[in-house]
């Protein structure tokens, strides 16, 4: 990965993944695995390194009427080809997105670089979820990323760094349309 990763840096491309569902703009665009069925078109955009909460989370926006202007699973491995913060970005200067998911879980330092990017940089509503908060340290996950060593990584380190960026956090992954419908 580290050789593909070093070859799409140098040219007009964006990779997603790997280990990820794809993407979904719905009533447009589908790539890859994400059922389309979940999904209304909306103004959220969401970003996530765990599929099964994607599909949650999309599924639990249809059920407050919010949908997705797209959805971008980027999978959970530690080097992968489009991270939380270039997603995030795109987001923050997309007009058909009014608000934005992010989806992260123990592991790296990915969301915490995401969230100090949003705390000087965001001008949109950002809710998010950290999936491994009752996972033991130095103890691997299921997700190759998703383990947590020398103290980095944590649950509570990047629940902490999405508060300090003034991000909604969501206690379960059923509330995080929730927690976004109240700071729109």
């Amino acid at each position: 990965m580290m050789r593909v990763r070093n070859y799409i840096d140098q040219k007009d491309v964006r990779l997603i993944g790997p280990n990820c569902p794809g993407m979904l703009t719905p009533g447009e665009s589908k790539v890859g695995i994400i059922p389309g069925d979940i999904a209304i078109p909306g103004n959220i955009g969401v970003v996530s390194r765990s599929g099964t909460l994607t599909y949650e989370v999309l599924y639990a926006l249809k059920q407050v009427g919010l949908g997705a202007s797209t959805c971008v699973g980027i999978g959970g491995d530690p080097v992968n080809g489009t991270s939380h913060l270039d997603v995030i970005r795109l987001f923050m200067e997309d007009p058909e997105t009014h608000g934005i998911i992010m989806i992260g879980e123990i592991g790296g330092s990915a969301e915490e670089e995401a969230a100090a990017w949003i705390k000087t940089h965001g001008t949109k509503p950002v809710a998010g979820f950290i999936a491994g908060a009752t996972a033991p340290p130095g103890r691997r996950m299921g997700h190759a990323g998703a383990i947590v060593s020398g103290g980095k990584g944590t649950a509570q380190a990047k629940i902490e760094a999405f508060k300090d960026a003034g991000i909604g956090v969501a206690e379960t992954p059923s509330d995080m349309a929730d927690t976004l419908l109240r700071m729109m």
